[in-house]
């Protein structure tokens, strides 16, 4: 490619060959990936004071990223995850731009130098069994909406779908006779299949009565017939934890989302006794190994093993202050 190749050109570029027909990347990645470059377009313009499309690749350098990542996480409050989110796109973008523009080497190398921002890895938050029982009795079953609510909010708990998988889900992919299960398209575009109980089963049949008898009807549309927004979903679980929060108290000091669903359903297979690796296979992850935060919030687990110890016998001490001048240059 000539030197001579614009900015937009390349991000175009990007997107068109890199992503959607080299990589093939999933919706997801693509849309994550696309709001990322839309806030920085909007950041550069405002900056520079040019559109997008008159934008010059010399101009997006590691300076200007740099200020963009802190206007996010200064003025938008993003968290260090959602910066490092944000980075990643960009990232990706640049080393395509590596082999298409050789001669911006430098400048390249300088965005790719740009390191992530360290964050405290904090346990994962999951439902108890009471929360659970509270937050699916919360849809009112006498309306259409109640009706899907539950229906999803039992799915989502059973199964552990991603919230993007669960809204995706059609009706050819939901399987109710013997072994029942739902079919989703995952991450790094894996299919996998995820088994119903028999209460799930239950919900569901009367549940596909109430939509369209369509194989690529939306299982858990929105009053219009379309896909659930995440930001819909979300909205909808609030309103459900609210009325939850009645009869369950420790629900009103908890901030619900739908990804917790997916940890409980994880808490759930654990405590249970399955093999992580099973886990793994279910929640559709890369490695077993991400399963392990999964260990790492289960406190039972380590209770039990507690339990089975024989702790070492301990003495008890006689407090004995110390020296005035020790204290003092202890205070220090």
């Amino acid at each position: 490619m000539s030197t001579t190749v614009s900015f937009q050109a390349l991000l175009e570029g990007f997107f068109t060959q890199r992503l959607i027909q080299q990589r093939r990347a999933s919706p997801h990645t693509i849309g994550s990936y696309r709001d990322s470059f839309r806030l920085l377009l909007h950041f550069a313009q405002a900056r520079l004071g040019k559109p997008p499309s008159q934008l010059a690749f010399e101009q997006i350098d590691a300076p200007l990223i740099g200020e963009f990542l802190n206007e996010m996480e200064g003025r938008r409050g993003i968290c260090a995850r959602s910066r490092n989110l944000r980075l990643t796109a960009i990232r990706s973008f640049f080393r395509y731009a590596a082999f298409e523009t050789p001669e911006h080497a430098a400048q390249i190398q300088r965005v790719l130098a740009i390191p992530n921002q360290r964050f405290t890895r904090v346990q994962v938050g999951f439902l108890t069994r009471p929360e659970v029982e509270a937050l699916l009795a919360a849809p009112d079953p006498h309306t259409w909406s109640g009706r899907r609510d539950h229906a999803m909010l039992l799915v989502a708990v059973q199964s552990g779908l991603r919230l993007s998988e669960l809204t995706g889900v059609r009706r050819n992919a939901v399987i109710l006779g013997t072994g029942a299960h739902i079919r989703v398209l995952g991450k790094g575009r894996k299919e996998r299949a995820t088994p119903l109980t028999k209460q799930t089963v239950a919900v569901l049949k009367a549940w596909l009565r109430e939509i369209p008898d369509t194989t690529d009807a939306t299982v858990f549309p929105s009053a219009r017939g379309a896909r659930l927004s995440a930001d819909g979903v979300q909205y909808l679980l609030g309103k459900h934890v609210a009325v939850a929060s009645k009869s369950c108290p420790s629900l009103r000091q908890r901030r619900v989302t739908p990804h917790m669903l997916r940890h409980t359903a994880a808490m759930e297979l654990l405590h249970s006794g399955m093999d992580r690796a099973v886990i793994a296979l279910w929640l559709g992850h890369e490695s077993v190994e991400t399963t392990q935060i999964y260990l790492d919030a289960n406190l039972a687990m380590k209770e039990q093993a507690l339990d089975k110890m024989a702790p070492p016998q301990g003495k008890l001490g006689r407090f004995r202050p110390d020296d005035r001048l020790m204290a003092f240059l202890k205070g220090l």
